[in-house]
């Protein structure tokens, strides 16, 4: 990809990350780019083309595979601290404005599958991480996609929530968060018993 290309891109994302899809234009987008229109449909067929472009790119994709979980000491409070930590690091503020800007219904059917990604490899490596618990004795037989499930909303949850309001919806660490929510779902699957 030359340059122009990928100047034109970064600016599209940028965009659409702190406006929208729908609100940012290709005038904006030439205009940040340091193009002109002629220059940007030059290059691309269209806005949806720049967009769908950038989101190819690993660096406007949640940088989530399932390597980040392979630090496991099968021990639950380390590890689900992990899986949170993990997720956390790498779905930013900005990759969550982003997120958000690309689930216009223009170009929804075509995102949508880039942005599940990221909460499909987090569901299925806590899945297996699960299972492998079971096997080791170390927690009983549950409903294991139906738990990933509710760890993941939590973990989604907090993240979401301070992309888009900061502390200001409730002022407590990222941290304390974390270790208070691996302790009361510790509880809960130990409860089952």
């Amino acid at each position: 990809m030359d340059d122009t290309s990928q100047k034109i891109i970064d600016a599209a994302m940028s965009l659409v990350r702190d406006k929208g899809y729908v609100a940012t234009t290709t005038k904006d987008i030439a205009k940040l780019a340091g193009v002109n229109e002629c220059t940007l449909f030059r290059k691309f067929q269209s806005k949806k083309d720049i967009v769908l472009s950038g989101i190819e790119q690993e660096k406007w994709r949640g940088n989530l595979t399932t390597d980040a979980f392979k630090n496991l000491k099968w021990e639950l409070a380390p590890d689900l601290k992990m899986f949170m930590t993990e997720y956390m690091n790498r779905i930013t503020p900005d990759f969550v404005k982003l997120s958000i800007g690309l689930r216009a219904p223009q170009l929804y059917e075509d995102s949508a599958p880039l942005i599940m990604k990221v909460p499909k490899v987090f569901l299925s490596a806590l899945v297996k991480y699960f299972t492998g618990m079971e096997q080791r004795g170390k927690i009983p037989h549950l409903d294991f996609e139906c738990l990933a499930m509710s760890f993941f909303s939590s973990t989604f949850g907090y993240t979401f929530l301070t992309a888009s309001f900061e502390n200001e919806l409730l002022p407590i660490s990222r941290e304390q968060f974390i270790n208070q929510t691996v302790r009361t779902f510790i509880d809960g699957i130990m409860h089952q018993t």
